[in-house]
């Protein structure tokens, strides 16, 4: 990108919105930090500002967003809690692309996820293919990234899988674990969201790494990394999923839900597109050996308290 231009990044001081803002500090661009928590500073504290989404008063939420050109979009729930629902979450979401057109964006780069159908029964897929939408049908320039799984030193799915694998006996199997999944580096993901930033075309693309895994295969993988010796056993869906809530109880978090379950066993986390990320699991994985697993981290905290 030339020149010093200002980019809104929501969620810069989360995971992946984080990595984005990182990498626009690095090629010499201003940022912008749209959050819900803006009492909260970006990891790189003055450099990056932060205005709070206003998604209640779409004026204001406009008027945080004029003198930007560009806008990468992060903003997601994993689960509904409390009183936010997916269906708020598509509409706060179609309040922004509305906000960035009133403010004069010139591109929307939206993270969304491999596989999303206006007709999925899965509303975390269904709400995402609804926002989507709602972009193409803007008029804004926009570049769509569709990631699978995200890996990276704040990435919570697979650390906790190397958690549990390091303190219990036995981990839950959803069905026969033949289901695939194929995850990209954050690093990676930001570098995508960074390079199609700059580009005219508009562009809708698996953002998926180099590597395919079947569930059974990832375990293992993981398990060989943290030395476990952990037993993998398979359960039925809905008592894989019953053992994780009990767990989530005494955690005080929310390990896994079901539609999450649904949606991996669905295939539903995996590209018949070429890999678009170079950074190999099982390389990262090695380079992490020591500390990944060795400490929990709980998606409730992390987000919401």
């Amino acid at each position: 990108m030339a020149g010093s231009e200002l980019n809104v990044v929501t969620g810069a001081s989360g995971f992946t919105g984080r990595y984005i803002a990182r990498r626009l500090l690095s090629v010499k661009q201003r940022v912008l930090n749209l959050t819900g928590h803006p009492e909260r500073r970006a990891e790189t504290g003055d450099q990056i500002p932060s205005v709070p989404f206003n998604f209640d008063k779409p004026d204001e939420l406009a008027d945080s967003l004029r003198g930007a050109t560009t806008l990468c979009n992060t903003y997601w729930i994993r689960f509904p809690y409390g009183a936010l629902t997916f269906d708020d979450a598509v509409r706060n979401s179609i309040t922004l692309i509305k906000a960035a057109k009133d403010a004069g964006i010139r591109r929307f780069v939206h993270i969304s996820v491999t596989n999303p159908s206006l007709d999925s029964p899965l509303p975390y897929f269904r709400g995402k293919a609804v926002v989507e939408q709602a972009i193409i049908e803007s008029g804004l320039s926009f570049a769509v990234l569709r990631p699978a799984v995200i890996f990276g030193d704040e990435g919570i799915l697979i650390n906790n899988i190397a958690w549990l694998l390091r303190r219990f006996p036995v981990f839950a199997i959803p069905g026969d674990g033949s289901y695939q999944l194929q995850p990209i580096f954050v690093e990676d993901l930001a570098e995508l969201a960074v390079n199609t930033a700059s580009g005219d075309d508009d562009i809708i693309m698996d953002a998926v790494g180099p590597e395919t895994y079947s569930f059974n295969s990832l375990l293992r993988l993981v398990a060989r990394t943290v030395r476990s010796r952990t037993r993998l056993m398979h359960l039925n869906p809905p008592l894989t999923f019953l053992l994780s809530k009990l767990l989530g109880h005494i955690l005080g978090d929310r390990m896994l839900t079901r539609d999450e379950v649904k949606g991996l066993m669905a295939n539903l986390l995996v590209s018949e597109q070429p890999p678009t990320g170079d950074t190999r699991l099982s390389d990262w994985l090695a380079e992490s050996a020591d500390w990944i697993g060795t400490g929990y981290m709980s998606e409730l905290k992390k987000h919401y308290r």
